[in-house]
């Protein structure tokens, strides 16, 4: 009976190049969950307090929604 090796080694410069990848997605989407909290937090600061207390906030809730 034969045994055949079925591993191989990546080729070269691909681990790299997924790490490289995966770091450039990592920092695209930090940035887009930094943007978001942004233009809510935004929204938010432009309702007047009578209009956050109907959401059940106050305006020091404002800040700490994005975070």
């Amino acid at each position: 009976m034969a045994a055949v090796e079925t591993t191989r080694p990546a080729p070269y410069g691909a681990i790299t190049t997924y790490r490289a990848i995966n770091a450039l997605s990592n920092v695209v989407r930090a940035f887009s969950v930094w943007n978001d909290a942004r233009i809510t937090r935004n929204a938010l600061a432009k309702l007047s307090d009578r209009e956050l207390e109907d959401i059940g906030l106050c305006r020091g809730d404002v800040e700490s929604i994005g975070r």
